[in-house]
């Protein structure tokens, strides 16, 4: 109802017409509240005849009625035209607040996620094969990236439409899972996911139900993996692992060598580091005995003018937790060590005051064989190298959590002992560590342990250096190259073939080129489906193991049709060398997958590919709207303090 202030002050209307926009979203209630027209036109009397000052009754009663449907009109269109859209926006924006998500339901958002998928296999598709394109990535800093890395352009793909980059997500997530399992085979999961989930929508929209469909896929994937590993062959020679890395380096047989032996010489269970080189040549470099990225705490230790190195033969070492200050601490050990003539090194989590000042005393004036080393790494880290270079060395780690021996009451078998000791600014090198062998396996063993049950690849790869160093050594391939864009493209290549090349020795190899989805098609006519829907998801994964000879073939330039047609008509390892452009007994020529990439490759596809097919809805974050910024100001002249002039 209108407010009886208004009603004894009708002028009250006007003034706050005039002074306060606001009051038009009460304009339509009050003209709503009006019973009839004769209390609309009492409304207006008094105001009227105070405003017009009519003399003439008549002449009043004539203007006042053309006023009054003057109004009436005016109101009406002032309604339809200003104050409705003015009550929707704010009808809308209250609705947004309410909900603050967006939902898409059906074929609607199953077409927009496979734009989504198609846009992502797209640009991942292209590398795949010896004949494959490079992408070029911008990057926030730096140069732009140029790589043939199937995971590293499905990394970079991010899509404006929240449900389009629903579906490239899910796909990425399919290459980031095939990567950390096997390393390589990213663009063969993409390609594969792609073909699943396209024509998976296509038969959803027809009818097909999805749960049932899902179950179809995953009997024909798990046919194909019996059948891979049916067709798998041991990798065991220098050659084969070779042939492997090779083609995983995109045919770079350099490479392919270079990690060949750095196989050779740090074992198939070694640590392979792969750093930018500084040269233009690719180098290897194998490092031998426990080396840590911690060089001398002061250089008046140098012993070696050459180099500015501390070189010592023969040395004890003594390894502490905590920080060492007090030279009362460290007196016994310099006792001992100098009774036996033998160097000292201590490394610990730091040696400072009174303790390095008699160290550096001692070795100038004195001549005392003595260094002082930072321990490497940091927290659970630390205190596991250290313990691991105590029992490679035959010595203990004082001031750990047990605390059972102090450093006054050191004796000579609490010190390790090792046969050489190098010691630069930068770093630490312990060769030929005199411990137990009993000891050092079953240090080996623990760790191997450990890496099986982490699921971090930080961890996994700080237990993998330690491993190392407790057995054959460290293994570094320098990747050189005339710019730093060149380098991180080869870098890229070298980290496919060298997990590749593991991933061959673990589970074997099958042909390359694709070779090895088609020689698993037979495989499918013997899985029995219960229904129409389960037969469909079958025939669905018949037609997607074509595609990655497909792609090959068409990144090739040639007819992707005649190519398939043709390896599928041949027999065993029979297959099609892009490289060369000719038909070729895969195996002999050297074109080899890892069993385990494709492997991971077909199931992580398969898997994440036919869950997507079974979305009926998605629900996304709707954006914040952003506040139109304020006019032009001073730019150009073309405006001044958010006004245009």
């Amino acid at each position: 109802m209108i407010p009886n202030a208004l009603k004894t002050k009708p002028f009250a209307i006007v003034s706050e017409l005039n002074q306060n926009f606001e009051f038009m979203d009460i304009l339509p209630v009050f003209l709503r509240d009006c019973n009839s027209q004769a209390q609309l036109s009492t409304w207006f009397l008094t105001p009227l005849v105070s405003v017009l000052h009519i003399k003439s009754l008549q002449n009043f009663l004539f203007t006042f009625l053309l006023f009054q449907f003057g109004l009436l009109y005016f109101t009406k269109m002032y309604f339809q035209t200003v104050l409705r859209p003015l009550l929707s926006r704010r009808l809308a924006l209250g609705l947004r607040r309410s909900y603050a998500k967006d939902i898409k339901f059906g074929p609607e958002v199953r077409a927009l996620m496979l734009q989504g998928v198609d846009v992502l296999a797209d640009a991942v598709a292209v590398t795949m094969g010896p004949k494959g394109r490079n992408v070029i990535i911008e990057q926030s800093w730096g140069s732009p990236k140029i790589t043939k890395d199937g995971v590293t352009v499905a990394k970079a793909i991010e899509l404006k439409d929240k449900f389009q980059n629903i579906g490239a997500k899910l796909v990425q997530d399919v290459a980031n899972n095939t990567n950390e399992e096997a390393g390589d085979g990213t663009t063969t999961a993409t390609v594969l996911a792609r073909a699943i989930a396209k024509e998976g929508f296509e038969k959803i929209s027809k009818g097909t139900n999805p749960i049932e469909f899902r179950k179809g896929v995953m009997m024909a994937v798990e046919k194909v993996v019996d059948e891979l590993k049916k067709n798998s062959k041991t990798v065991t020679t220098p050659e084969e692992i070779a042939q492997v890395a090779t083609i995983s380096a995109n045919g770079d047989r350099t490479i392919g060598d270079l990690i060949s032996n750095a196989m050779k010489k740090v074992g198939k269970d070694g640590v392979i580091t792969v750093k930018d080189g500084k040269t233009l040549i690719d180098e290897l470099e194998v490092i031998e005995g426990m080396k840590f990225d911690r060089g001398y705490i002061s250089p008046y230790f140098i012993n070696t003018a050459k180099g500015a190195k501390v070189e010592y033969q023969d040395a004890l070492v003594l390894f502490s937790e905590k920080k060492i200050s007090n030279v009362q601490s460290i007196i016994p050990a310099l006792e001992l060590a100098n009774s036996k003539r033998k160097p000292l090194v201590i490394v610990a989590e730091d040696v400072d005051g009174e303790a390095l000042s008699t160290m550096v005393l001692n070795r100038l004036k004195v001549g005392l064989q003595v260094a002082a080393v930072k321990a490497p790494g940091f927290g659970d880290n630390r205190k596991s190298t250290l313990h691991d270079m105590a029992i490679a060395t035959g010595g203990i780690v004082f001031g750990d959590d047990a605390d059972l021996v102090k450093l006054e009451d050191l004796q000579a078998t609490d010190l390790g002992e090792v046969s050489e000791v190098v010691i630069t600014k930068d770093d630490t090198l312990l060769l030929k560590g005199k411990g137990n062998k009993e000891n050092i396996d079953r240090r080996v063993t623990q760790i191997k342990d450990e890496i099986d049950q982490t699921t971090s690849q930080y961890e996994k790869e700080k237990l993998q250096e330690r491993l190392a160093r407790l057995s054959n050594g460290v293994a570094l391939l320098k990747v050189g190259g005339s710019s730093e864009v060149e380098v991180n493209e080869k870098k890229d290549r070298v980290n496919d073939a060298l997990n590749a090349t593991r991933a061959a020795v673990e589970e074997g190899i099958v042909a390359g080129g694709g070779t090895a989805l088609l020689r698993c098609l037979p495989a499918l006519d013997q899985v029995k489906p219960e229904n129409e829907d389960q037969r469909t998801g079958i025939d669905i994964v018949r037609k997607a193991l074509k595609m990655p000879c497909t792609q090959i073939a068409l990144n090739a330039g040639i007819d992707a049709a005649v190519v398939t047609q043709k390896v599928l008509d041949g027999k065993g390892d029979f297959g099609y060398d892009a490289m060369k452009g000719e038909y070729v007994n895969m195996i002999e020529a050297g074109i080899i997958d890892p069993t385990k990439v494709v492997r991971t490759a077909l199931l992580d596809a398969s898997g994440v590919a036919s869950l997507l097919t079974t979305a009926e809805s998605v629900v996304t974050e709707i954006p914040k709207e952003e506040k139109a910024p304020m006019g032009g100001g001073m730019g150009g002249m073309g405006g001044m303090g958010g006004y245009d002039m």
